[in-house]
């Protein structure tokens, strides 16, 4: 019984974290772009620093109609959006947050495989998206999608592939335990590779293409409006808060900081990632958005090479040390 409680609470906090903390990472973005930007509205809804403009949109989400177009799939467009949201929750479960079982959700002994195969997955929510909502621009902006998925998967594996050689297994809290601070200077080419991948296989700005709103209309989510559109924003936020969780858990140590690592290490964990959350918002509103053919000559040109030299720079401080 007291296993299953046990469970029953761990599974409880995953599941608060992952209706909380992309919320949170939302309104950080709106306050972080208005103080970039100039921005006046996001500063004033509520009173106080706009404390409540992420009420608004949720208001604004819920009131706006749920129009399912004539010529669609029906059932394939209604299931679409749960299809590129729940993949993030499930990984969420495997994310260490701190030392011992009792600081993730579910220990995986192949962690790094689980976690990225089952990010993958949130793909076809938006290919599903494309695909039945019988609107041409919808399927070109699932298709760009999927092909920007395939050029930037395989950088994101090498990377997490070159960690799991320096650590020696690929169970995730096993690779913040064996981290040893000297890995950060021959590490960092891999980690800065995994988040940049990781940003376009979130199609964050600037590797938006696919979806590019001034151009080709929210692309696969062209067709989508009201709370079903909602979750499609919350899935790319929720994907926020699990790439800032993986670099952080696989390139930075995760727990471990200067003090406090067995009591406090969680700290270090959600302060790291809230860092690297930051750095996603300010890609957004610095960089121009990159175009078709700038994503794949990125991708295949330089991420790919750049992975490959890291897990051969792995293999080469791996034996020099054995």
């Amino acid at each position: 019984m007291n296993d299953a409680l046990d469970v029953a609470l761990r599974l409880l906090v995953v599941f608060v974290v992952f209706l909380t903390f992309p919320l949170l990472v939302g309104q950080a973005e709106h306050k972080v772009m208005a103080h970039m930007q100039g921005r006046l509205g996001p500063m004033y809804a509520g009173g106080f620093h706009g404390w409540a403009q992420l009420v608004a949109d949720g208001v604004k989400f819920a009131q706006k109609e749920d129009v399912v177009p004539a010529g669609a799939d029906r059932r394939v467009f209604q299931l679409a959006p749960a299809v590129a949201l729940l993949p993030y929750l499930v990984v969420i479960l495997a994310i260490p947050i701190g030392p011992g079982e009792g600081a993730v959700g579910e220990v995986v002994d192949a962690g790094i495989f689980f976690v990225l195969a089952v990010m993958g997955v949130s793909v076809l929510g938006s290919l599903m998206a494309g695909w039945a909502s019988a609107n041409k621009f919808s399927l070109l902006g699932g298709l760009r999608t999927a092909a920007q998925l395939l050029a930037y998967e395989l950088p994101m594996l090498l990377t997490a592939a070159s960690v799991a050689m320096a650590a020696g297994t690929v169970s995730l809290p096993g690779i913040v335990d064996a981290f040893e601070w000297w890995w950060l200077p021959w590490q960092i080419i891999g980690a800065i590779v995994f988040f940049v991948a990781g940003l376009a296989e979130l199609q964050r700005p600037p590797f938006d293409m696919p979806v590019a709103d001034s151009e080709i209309i929210f692309g696969a989510y062209t067709e989508y409006t009201g709370l079903r559109f909602a979750l499609f924003l919350l899935a790319e936020y929720a994907g926020i808060v699990v790439l800032s969780g993986l670099t952080t858990v696989l390139f930075l140590g995760g727990w471990h900081g200067p003090w406090g690592e067995d009591g406090l290490g969680w700290v270090w964990t959600l302060l790291k990632a809230a860092v690297l959350a930051f750095v996603v918002i300010w890609l957004r509103v610095t960089y121009p958005r990159l175009r078709e053919d700038q994503l794949q000559k990125l991708a295949w040109t330089l991420l790919v090479p750049l992975s490959l030299a890291q897990i051969a720079l792995t293999g080469i401080v791996k034996v020099v040390i054995a």
